[in-house]
């Protein structure tokens, strides 16, 4: 069980990961990397929906007729997306007016529906569940290497706090969205260049057994 668990986080977060490997969530990548604290509460964000529907969807696997299985999984997407929502603007009403935009667009999100669709729909609730978190941290972990350059460079600060001094030039361009652009392909370029895929597409998508 264990050697599972560590082949789910790995293909999760490194060797098939959502954004540079396969490409997906490029939208919130690009919109909220500005700033690594709207990246940290966006990515959380995305851990707890992911996780939870990945569960739920894997939990009701055999209970959802197949031909309106897409519409059951948005419904319980949409459900955990409205409860991050509630909880912004509970608690964090700066966050929840920075991300406002955008934490509407997590119930399209392609990761959480591609998971749902290849993983949850054929693996048990608990490989289900991690396989949620794992590609939640390798979001997660995308938007916040993106953020650290753009704030750093941008704002000359990491969350908020300036590391570079007053006298810092700031780079105007890394907080404009063809910043964005440019971190994010130096970094598909880096990792695929390091870090050969080694088949984890297809690993990803293989099931565990119902």
């Amino acid at each position: 069980m264990s050697s599972k668990v560590k082949d789910i986080i790995s293909l999760g977060v490194i060797k098939d990961n959502p954004v540079f490997r396969q490409i997906l969530g490029i939208c919130s990548s690009l919109a909220v990397t500005n700033m690594m604290l709207n990246s940290l509460a966006m990515g959380l964000g995305l851990i707890f929906v992911t996780s939870l529907s990945s569960l739920t969807v894997s939990a009701l696997r055999k209970y959802t007729p197949g031909h309106i299985r897409m519409m059951v999984q948005v419904l319980i997407i949409s459900a955990y997306v409205i409860i991050v929502d509630i909880v912004l603007k509970a608690y964090f009403p700066a966050l929840s007016s920075a991300l406002e935009p955008y934490v509407g667009l997590i119930i399209t999100n392609c990761i959480i529906m591609g998971r749902c669709e290849v993983y949850a729909q054929k693996n048990p609730p608990l490989a289900s569940f991690l396989d949620g978190i794992a590609n939640g941290l390798g979001y997660s972990l995308v938007l916040l290497t993106i953020a650290f350059a753009r704030e750093l460079l941008g704002f000359g600060s990491v969350f908020g706090i300036n590391v570079l001094g007053p006298n810092w030039v700031r780079w105007v361009i890394m907080i404009m969205p063809p910043g964005a652009f440019f971190v994010l392909g130096l970094l598909i370029w880096a990792t695929n260049l390091y870090l050969p895929a080694n088949g984890a597409g297809k690993a990803s998508s293989a099931g565990g057994g119902r």
